[in-house]
């Protein structure tokens, strides 16, 4: 690695929203920083791939499926 290019890697403290905290490497901040996240890991869709619902405004998912013969 080329020197002094790269930012400081340090350890940070994550604290989830259920009051539960780790510790982590990270870029983030400065060492013994602090990360709270308002965002639930264990219910948010982005993590548990839930509550994902496709929106069809224009047609084109029928289209597609008109085209290539997709049956649902």
């Amino acid at each position: 690695m080329k020197k002094n290019i790269h930012p400081e890697y340090h350890v940070i403290s994550v604290v989830l929203t259920n009051g539960e905290k780790f510790e982590t490497r990270s870029v983030y901040g400065k060492a013994g920083d602090t990360v709270n996240l308002d965002i639930d890991h264990l219910t948010h869709p982005a993590w548990t791939g839930t509550g994902q619902k496709l929106v069809d405004t224009a047609g084109q998912i029928g289209k597609f499926n008109k085209r290539y013969n997709f049956t649902s």
